[in-house]
């Protein structure tokens, strides 16, 4: 089994070493899974449940002062599941496995989502602010919901860059130096899965869902590869970044080769940050982003022996037990 794992692409996150000691070990519990599914939800998972990243548990707080949170899954079989606008749901990539395997749909949102993930025991009352994200959405004091046309306006003003997704000008918690969406790539025996989740953006219109959970923009499963995509939601939506990754593995380019090109053409068209992290059949790994970081971690097995894969990026495969 061979997995990259990636924390969010955006600005220097505080704190970077512990940061990815936790992207570390959720690399290498992945990679001591059984299929690439399996390997996926548990490296996702383990990146929902630390509150050092924006998905599940800490993430970024919507207008209402709601957490909602999105995620999706995809294996080369084309088996895709998706999950969107769920309050109090930490473990989002769970559910959208559900979504693929229990049901004949591909996405189920809001409060209908979390009736489904309750019949299937994932907890769904989970309280995800966490004391930062709670003081610090305390500061920001919006206008209240029903003051449409104000509420609307602060919106505009805080979300991004001028109208853009691409970072909220505080730099308190939660603020320039979050790190939107998190994800996983695995492969085994030519048998592949891809999934991201997040919390989304904050500042973000009550109900808003970005690009995690749409199949081509946040995340992307062929019998060519996987990627997992990061950063501006909004323009990763609009140019289908994923889509673009595993076009170029499609049309043979190395993995590192189709995540550099998508990054090149995404900052291009929209002039936003975002990243990727791409794996072929070969397992083969490679990532990109044109941020100002991206933490990426590689466990398992691969052809290389020197302990780091294609791109020099550190391999977790001895990374310390759950």
């Amino acid at each position: 089994m061979r997995v990259i794992a990636h924390g969010g692409a955006g600005a220097d996150p505080d704190e970077p070493a512990s940061r990815q000691a936790v992207l570390d070990e959720a690399a290498a519990i992945g990679a001591r899974e059984g299929t690439p599914t399996d390997a996926v939800v548990a490296a996702v998972s383990k990146l929902e449940r630390s509150p050092r990243f924006n998905a599940g548990l800490g993430g970024a707080v919507q207008s209402d002062g709601v957490v909602r949170t999105d995620a999706g899954i995809m294996t080369d079989a084309r088996e895709v599941g998706a999950a969107c606008g769920m309050a109090g749901v930490r473990d989002a990539v769970s559910v959208a496995r559900l979504v693929a395997e229990e049901t004949p749909h591909v996405l189920l949102s809001g409060t209908r989502a979390l009736d489904f993930a309750a019949a299937h025991g994932v907890e769904t009352d989970l309280a995800l602010l966490t004391e930062a994200t709670r003081e610090r959405f305390g500061r920001l004091d919006p206008p209240a919901l029903d003051e449409y046309a104000d509420h609307l306006a602060w919106v505009t003003e805080h979300f991004g860059e001028n109208g853009r997704d691409g970072g909220t000008r505080d730099d308190g918690p939660g603020g320039v130096r979050s790190h939107d969406t998190v994800g996983a790539v695995a492969v085994d025996k030519g048998k592949i899965a891809a999934a991201t989740s997040t919390g989304g953006r904050w500042c973000a219109l009550a109900g808003r869902v970005g690009d995690v959970p749409q199949v081509g923009s946040g995340f992307l499963c062929t019998s060519a590869g996987g990627a997992s995509a990061t950063g501006a939601g909004e323009d990763i939506a609009r140019t289908t970044l994923s889509r673009r990754a595993i076009d170029s593995l499609e049309a043979g380019r190395a993995p590192r080769e189709a995540a550099e090109s998508a990054i090149a053409e995404f900052a291009e068209r929209t002039g936003s940050t975002a990243g990727l992290i791409v794996v072929n059949e070969a397992g083969e790994t490679g990532s990109a982003f044109n941020s100002e970081t991206m933490q990426v971690s590689v466990a398992g097995d691969a052809a290389d022996t020197d302990g780091t894969d294609e791109d020099g990026e550190t391999d977790a495969t001895d990374a310390i037990d759950e």
